[in-house]
C-alpha cells in the first residue's frame, strides 16, 4: 500500500513531505581533553551532526576542531572526541546529534586546584566557569528549539595533581563534583543526566591523585541519580600508547572515548 500511494503521489507530481529528523543536544565539558588534544586528521568524518557556536549564535557542521575559543572555552588543539560520538549515537539512534563544546584545558572543580587564570568550575574563583557554560547552554537550546540531553564531562587531572601535592583531599574533591553537578541541575531547571569519563592517569608522577579522583568519580555516580560512568578505560591509555604526552590522549583514544560514550548512553536510555 505504501508503494501505491509513493507511485501515485509522484505520478500526481506531489511530494511526500519528509519526516522529520529529531535532534539530540548535548553538552561537553571539562578540562584539556574534553576539548581535544588530538589530530583533527585522524578524526572521525561525521555527516549530518551540527555544533552551536557561540559567538555567531548558529548551527555549523561538527567537523575538528570542534569548539571555538569564547567565553573562555576552547577550541580542540586539533582533534576531539565529539566527531566519533555523534557518528555513533546517529548510527545507534537516527537522531541528529547537536553538540554545545564547554570545556577549558587545566580548569578545576575544586576552587583549591585552580591553576592561576586557567579556570575552575567550582562556585567561586579567578575564574569561574559555569555560569558561561549555562549562558551557551541557554543559547543553544533556543536556537535549536529543544533542550538538552545530557552533559558529558571529563576533568579531573588538575584536581588529581593537587590531590598528589597534599593542597586538596579526596572528599574535597568529591564534594566539588557533586556541587557542580548540583548547580548545573539548578542553572538548567532539570535533573540532566551526567555521563562522567572517568580520569585517566598521568605518566611521570604517581597516580595517587588520579586513583583518588576516579573513585571519587564512581562514589557520585553511585549516590546521586542519572549520574553515570560511561568510560573507564583512561587510565590504561599509556599501555596501549593511545597518550600523545604525560596528560593527554592521543587521537585514537579519542576516538574510543567518543564511540564507546555513545553506546554506552544508548544503552542506558534503552
Amino acid at each position: 500500500m505504501k508503494t501505491i500511494l509513493l507511485l501515485l503521489t509522484m505520478s500526481l507530481g506531489y511530494v511526500l513531505p519528509a519526516v522529520a529528523q529529531t535532534k539530540a543536544l548535548f553538552v561537553v565539558a571539562g578540562q584539556s581533553n574534553a576539548v581535544g588534544q588530538g589530530n583533527a586528521e585522524q578524526s572521525v568524518r561525521v555527516t549530518g551532526a551540527l555544533e552551536y557556536r557561540y559567538q555567531s549564535d548558529s548551527l555549523v557542521a561538527l567537523r575538528d576542531p570542534v569548539g571555538e575559543n569564547a567565553l573562555e572555552f576552547q577550541a580542540a588543539n586539533t582533534g576531539s572526541a565529539w566527531p566519533a560520538f555523534a557518528q555513533r549515537y546517529q548510527e545507534l539512534t537516527g537522531q541528529q546529534v547537536i553538540l554545545v563544546a564547554a570545556a577549558r584545558g587545566g580548569s578545576s572543580a575544586h576552587q583549591k586546584a585552580e591553576l592561576n587564570e586557567l579556570g575552575t568550575w567550582a562556585a567561586e574563583g579567578h575564574k569561574p566557569l559555569l555560569a558561561n557554560a549555562l549562558e551557551k547552554i541557554h543559547r543553544a537550546e533556543a536556537k535549536v528549539g529543544t533542550p538538552i540531553q545530557g552533559i558529558i564531562w571529563i576533568q579531573g587531572e588538575r584536581d588529581a595533581n593537587a590531590i598528589f601535592d597534599q593542597q586538596l583531599t579526596a572528599e574535597a574533591y568529591e564534594g566539588a563534583l557533586e556541587g557542580l553537578i548540583g548547580r548545573f541541575r539548578n542553572g538548567l531547571g532539570a535533573v540532566v543526566p551526567f555521563y562522567l569519563v572517568l580520569t585517566g592517569n598521568q605518566q611521570g608522577r604517581e597516580p595517587i591523585g588520579n586513583t583518588a579522583v576516579r573513585q571519587a568519580q564512581r562514589n557520585v555516580a553511585r549516590r546521586l541519580t542519572q549520574v553515570f560512568v560511561v568510560y573507564e578505560q583512561a587510565e590504561h591509555f599509556a599501555k596501549k600508547h593511545w597518550m600523545k604526552d604525560f596528560v593527554h590522549y592521543n587521537q585514537q583514544a579519542l576516538n574510543d572515548i567518543g564511540k564507546t560514550v555513545a553506546e554506552r548512553i544508548v544503552t542506558l536510555n534503552n
